[in-house]
């Protein structure tokens, strides 16, 4: 047996014993050769697939293998890519693809590999033809875009379908961002209290219609109306409602959620996922396939898994907490329903009693999975939202609040409630003013994208496929079209808003939302065995090579140099910011004739907590993960992961960091009740 990753094989071997040999190709054994195009356009675009670079060894071991076995099956992940993964091994090794060699386990455990085996099949091809026509496309237009972005922009640039789509949202977003126009209005909230409690009752409606105060002079009139006027209730009711459980993770959801709750980028979501689906060691079972497989759209869920958590779910919270029926969720159309959504592979592994084996992070995450498909199947959580209304003359005022009357599934998953719980109210009761205030406040402009934002929108959109989203956004950093800022929010680079405007004034119709999602559409269409993968190459190649053309004789851009206020130390010219391997760093702009340089330093207007002379600066580890330092270094050694708020902790002297949505001392621990509103932190708030 083939699989692809050595963890996967050792967690096999344990299940299957001394009769199979199982072998790990480490991913592909053959693609199309990097130095070169590799598609002969025309030849039908045949490719031209060569063993990946250093493979060969590993390659004839697979041959003197299989040529021992009775019989080879190929059990690559259970999706396009694994598909094409046992496609190309099926030549190598000379094996039919009609010949039924083909095992897909989408749990790693004794009775789902049992039961994958019963069912080996012939190589799907519709699905390797859509791995291929993608895989095509992308060679087609990266490999012919990239060329001229380095002849018409800047060398070592790179260019793509869906990372070129996602560069232009994030590009677009900014540009929004920078056009905004913040507009003035006024807020006006009265503290009055009833016989049953104090409300903070925000200014609604004037005559019946929604009132906005846009100025000083209107907000100050309205005021002293207020000051004046009697409070009556006008209007207090209460109403039960369900709120319904969340469905199980796909792809795209576990990365946004593990992105807003635990600070993963989508790249360490998928790695992490990677290890729990292949096996983990466990005392005494030994390796065990914790979560099924990551890389899926569907919400389905296997009826003996459905039937496993509502037996966990009655014997751990009672009946209270089990629906008279199993919850089903509905994917979406292009969703492949032979996947599971990500679950784990048994319920009773409970996270808290494996957690001595699991690392931190893959505890962090198989706790997410855990809970939110448990989750998934208990009682809605009811809730009752009450709702105060207020006359004062001519003016509503208003408040609500809800208050959670039966958990339900949020005992397990968080429900998210801002309102706070209202004290009783009668309509006609008098309510006495303690406080008026009014705030001066200015709209705010949109918010840039985080890496969870980003995911969302691009699966809103139907740009590309979610187990492709980690790598997209690793190329936008690899390429220094983007940054984050100190809220982990991306920001395009000079250098990317170049590239984007270049792309989108001449290639507008192929660096746009529908192509792209129009494409995987298509693929999806070739997967079905609806349309071939050749007409959809040739379709697009049609459409690209006449724009390409068109583009050759266009002037060269040049990017806009980042300079800073300041002039060599060794030569006194002016220095300006470069992008290296490990992130920014000051260069002088006489290179070579001038060979200055030193560390970017973003400084955070803070003395150093340690030594007290220097300030804190944020930077950036060989990894690209920001932390923050001493800018004395190495004279001082001041380091820390968390961002420095500037003030000291009052129990021990220790300098306060947010972490997370706390403010707590570094040191002993110390928290603070609230988090500063400027206190952005590297960490998701």
């Amino acid at each position: 047996m083939i699989v692809e990753s050595p963890t996967k094989a050792k967690t096999l071997k344990k299940i299957l014993g001394r009769k199979y040999d199982i072998k790990a190709s480490n991913g592909h054994v053959r693609d199309l050769p990097k130095s070169r195009l590799g598609v002969d356009i025309e030849n039908n675009f045949e490719p031209e697939y060569i063993l990946v670079r250093g493979k060969g060894p590993l390659v004839r071991e697979l041959k003197r293998a299989a040529q021992k076995a009775k019989n080879v099956l190929l059990a690559s992940d259970p999706d396009r890519e694994g598909e094409a993964i046992a496609w190309h091994l099926a030549n190598l090794l000379s094996i039919s693809c009609e010949e039924p060699c083909r095992v897909r386990m989408y749990e790693i455990t004794p009775r789902a590999v049992k039961e994958a085996f019963s069912k080996a099949e012939p190589i799907d091809m519709d699905k390797v033809d859509a791995q291929q026509a993608r895989r095509l496309v992308d060679r087609l237009m990266g490999y012919s875009l990239s060329p001229l972005l380095w002849k018409k922009v800047k060398a070592g640039l790179s260019a793509g379908r869906v990372q070129s789509v996602a560069l232009r949202l994030i590009c677009e977003k900014e540009a929004e961002i920078k056009a905004f126009v913040p507009q003035e209005y006024w807020v006006i909230v009265a503290v009055a209290k009833g016989e049953r409690g104090q409300f903070s009752l925000k200014l609604a409606k004037k005559d019946g219609k929604n009132i906005r105060v846009t100025n000083a002079i209107d907000a100050q009139a309205v005021y002293n109306e207020l000051l004046s006027l009697p409070y009556v209730v006008s209007k207090f009711d209460t109403k039960e409602g369900k709120r319904n459980p969340l469905p199980p993770f796909k792809t795209s959801t576990l990365q946004q959620e593990a992105a807003r709750r635990l600070g993963f980028s989508p790249q360490k979501t998928m790695r992490v996922a990677q290890g729990l689906y292949e096996g983990v060691d466990l005392p005494g079972q030994g390796p065990v396939g914790l979560i099924t497989y990551m890389r899926t759209d569907s919400l389905r869920i296997a009826p003996e898994a459905i039937a496993m958590a509502r037996k966990f779910i009655e014997e751990n919270y009672g009946e209270r907490y089990l629906p008279e029926k199993p919850l089903q969720y509905i994917s979406k159309e292009r969703s492949q329903d032979a996947h599971e959504a990500i679950r784990p592979t048994n319920v009773r592994l409970v996270p808290e009693e494996i957690e001595t084996h699991l690392t931190k992070d893959q505890k962090a995450l198989y706790e997410l999975i855990w809970k939110r498909f448990l989750a998934s199947q208990m009682e809605p959580a009811i809730v009752a939202r009450t709702n105060l209304e207020v006359e004062a003359g001519p003016y509503t005022l208003k408040q609500s609040g809800v208050t959670l009357i039966f958990d339900g599934w949020s005992r397990l998953w968080p429900l998210e409630m801002k309102e706070e719980i209202l004290p009783e109210a009668e309509v006609g009761e008098l309510l006495k003013l303690l406080k008026l205030d009014k705030e001066q406040k200015f709209t705010k402009p949109p918010s840039r994208y985080t890496e969870s934002g980003l995911v969302k929108v691009l699966e809103e959109k139907g740009i590309g496929r979610p187990s492709t989203y980690a790598t997209i956004i690793q190329t936008l950093y690899d390429r220094h079209y983007v940054e984050r800022d100190e809220a982990k929010k991306f920001f395009p680079t000079e250098l990317g808003v170049t590239v984007n405007s270049f792309l989108v004034e001449h290639f507008q119709s192929l660096i746009n939302v529908e192509f792209t999602a129009k494409m995987e559409d298509e693929l999806d269409k070739v997967e079905r065995g609806d349309t071939s993968w050749l007409s959809v190459v040739k379709e697009f190649w049609v459409h690209f090579e006449g724009i390409l053309k068109s583009v050759q004789n266009v002037a060269k851009v040049e990017v806009p140099v980042e300079t800073i206020d300041e002039k060599c130390p060794l030569c006194g010219a002016q220095l300006i910011v470069k992008h290296g391997r490990y992130g920014k760093f000051i260069a002088c702009s006489a290179y070579p004739d001038c060979k200055y340089t030193r560390n970017f330093k973003n400084s955070l207007d803070i003395p150093c907590p340690k030594c007290g002379e220097g300030k804190v600066v944020l930077l950036r580890s060989k990894n690209r993960r920001p932390f923050y330092g001493c800018s004395r270094y190495p004279k001082c050694d001041f380091v820390s992961w968390s961002k420095p708020t500037g003030e000291i902790c009052p129990k021990c002297g220790g300098p306060f960091v947010v972490k997370r949505k706390t403010v707590k001392c570094a040191d002993c621990g110390y928290e603070k009740e609230e988090i500063p509103d400027d206190a952005g932190a590297v960490g998701e708030r």
